[in-house]
């Protein structure tokens, strides 16, 4: 997610130590993720069923590709962006013809309303709120009036490193369910849907948003 365009400062660091946690622990990532069979999760279906059928879509955050790879065989035109090398590696060499991009979600490069959807699952959740508040704004430029905007985030009240459990080291921002909505609200998203999901596409409780662009 960091670029030589954003400033190092403390938030900075929180995000760069998650990176590395990433980009060490990427076979271990991998390994867990392909055991399972690729299951589109609910919230992705329904915000689908809002989008055309060629739809423009950006993954944020897409890892090794697996969401995006599913996108793109059935028709939709997706770029997935991630800030871990290897991750994006592990993509490359399986889906050859789609376009991932390495880059920070702080300074993204693409030009205004290039998508009609945006997808992030259990992404924007490793930025600090202030970040994520104002990256809720800047998301909403890039896509077109109407435009959907689809995420995951860790649902709770104490935003931390984590120092125990699957990867460590990461840094995890809770949000509890009123907060995220006026976050989404002051970026000027519509909210179409917000709610708290538990042990769904992962364990643990989650807030699963659907927005729109207003058109």
């Amino acid at each position: 997610m960091a670029s030589s365009n954003v400033p190092h400062h403390s938030t900075t660091q929180l995000v760069l130590q998650t990176i590395e946690v990433y980009e060490r622990s990427a076979k271990e990532c991998l390994a867990r993720w392909n055991k399972r069979r690729h299951r589109r999760p609910p919230l992705l279906v329904e915000w689908l069923q809002h989008l055309p059928a060629d739809a423009r879509l950006l993954d944020l955050g897409c890892g090794g590709g697996k969401d995006m790879g599913d996108l793109a065989q059935r028709g939709y035109r997706v770029v997935g962006v991630d800030r871990t090398s290897a991750l994006l590696s592990e993509g490359r060499r399986r889906y050859r013809s789609l376009p991932l991009v390495r880059a920070d979600f702080r300074d993204l490069s693409f030009h205004a309303m290039s998508f009609d959807g945006l997808w992030a699952a259990a992404s924007l959740m490793h930025l600090p709120k202030p970040e994520a508040r104002r990256i809720l704004s800047d998301l909403r430029k890039l896509v077109c009036p109407g435009g959907l905007f689809a995420a995951t985030v860790t649902y709770g009240l104490k935003s931390r490193l984590l120092t125990d459990g699957w990867l460590p080291g990461r840094y995890v921002a809770r949000w509890k369910k009123d907060e995220l909505a006026r976050a989404v609200r002051q970026a000027g998203w519509i909210i179409l849907e917000l709610r708290v999901v538990t042990n769904q596409e992962r364990k643990g409780r989650w807030l699963n948003l659907l927005a729109q662009k207003q058109g």
